[in-house]
């Protein structure tokens, strides 16, 4: 076993792992927490809103308590 052959090759791993330990690096400063108010679609709770319609529902639900309760005061 020629000890040249494997200390070369140990630095080429090393000059390998260096490379790789930089761009985690960059990978990680990139995620950083950013500043501001995120874009619409990366709200959280955005998805829930969507479905939830124009709001007529509520409206209907508020006529008919509504309805009831003018029925319940004339009876």
């Amino acid at each position: 076993m020629d000890v040249q052959k494997v200390i070369a090759a140990l630095r080429e791993e090393r000059a390998c792992l260096d490379e790789v330990l930089i761009s985690l690096e960059r990978l990680l400063l990139k995620r950083a927490p950013r500043r501001g108010r995120p874009p619409s679609p990366m709200k959280a709770g955005n998805a829930k809103r969507q479905n939830q319609g124009d709001g007529a529902q509520g409206e209907r639900e508020r006529a008919k308590r509504a309805e009831k309760a003018i029925n319940s005061a004339t009876a």
